[in-house]
């Protein structure tokens, strides 16, 4: 063979080998499409804010600065803690109480069927309508505030929690019964892990009602914390000013949350493997 032809034919251990091109681009993270959104709303608000009327709308510059003179009265840090009390009591109360009376439902047939019904009942039913009466019982103080929150936020608590034993495979429960374990190993080691999603589900949608409740409460009972500045505000037509609050209980309930689904991923860690979703 001569040294033009040995040239041309190339080994095949050395030809170029056709590989995926690299993954130049990365995906956006979640905080950032996050932070586009909320910026093109607030952007988009302001520009087409200015031509509303103020007395039916406003717009986040004025906002802001109503936020400002709240702030710097000393009113606005004043409403938020007397609502927040109330709020946290109630709102703990309820995942105290709703978390294993869930569990216990759903593990216990005769509870079910027993008391089932009246938590479905009493979730559905209009629950400020009976703010009157609490008010006759309990008065118009704090317990009273605490007491709505408590009964806004328990119910959502306890029918996930309840719903998730129910969806618990059998299987798990029969691999517990088959080493003998008592009824309350399994509810504790195989039952409450497999429930965790659920119950941190009926934990996110309790902080909206109980937001909610904490509001209403206010209206209806002893006017103070950010429900009398809304009422205040509403009263006198300076929306700018009424839109502080319902902002701040807006930031506070997603704050909340996003704790909740912290507190999630640091308890059941393994959730997010078995769901496929990447959460950055």
């Amino acid at each position: 063979m001569s040294k033009a032809q040995a040239m041309t034919h190339t080994p095949a251990s050395s030809a170029p080998i056709d590989e995926p091109p690299l993954r130049l681009k990365r995906e956006m993270p979640k905080w950032a499409i996050t932070c586009m959104s909320v910026g093109f709303v607030i952007l988009a608000w302001e520009v087409f804010g200015h031509d509303i009327n103020p007395v039916f709308g406003s717009y986040p510059s004025a906002i802001a600065v109503a936020f400002w003179e709240l702030l710097k009265s000393g009113l606005l840090l004043s409403a938020l803690a007397q609502s927040m009390k109330a709020f946290l009591l109630g709102y703990a109360l309820a995942v105290l109480v709703g978390v294993p009376l869930g569990l216990v439902i759903g593990r216990s047939r005769v509870l079910e069927a027993a008391i089932g019904i009246f938590i479905t009942g009493a979730y559905a039913m209009p629950l400020v309508a009976l703010v009157p009466l609490l008010v006759l019982w309990m008065g118009l103080g704090f317990a009273v505030k605490a007491c709505i929150v408590f009964l806004m936020a328990v119910f959502p608590i306890v029918i996930n929690t309840w719903l998730g034993v129910r969806a618990v495979p059998k299987t798990l429960i029969e691999v517990g019964k088959s080493f003998v374990a008592s009824d309350f190993t399994i509810l504790r080691r195989i039952v409450l892990p497999a429930t965790i999603p659920y119950i941190m589900a009926g934990i996110k949608l309790a902080v909206g009602r109980g937001v909610v409740a904490m509001v209403i409460a206010e209206f209806f009972t002893a006017i103070s914390g950010l429900g009398a500045i809304i009422i205040n505000a509403a009263n006198s037509f300076d929306t700018a000013r009424m839109f502080v609050p319902v902002i701040v209980l807006m930031v506070l309930a997603t704050g909340l949350n996003s704790f909740v689904g912290f507190v999630e991923r640091k308890v059941a860690p393994w959730q997010s493997e078995l769901s496929g979703r990447d959460e950055g």
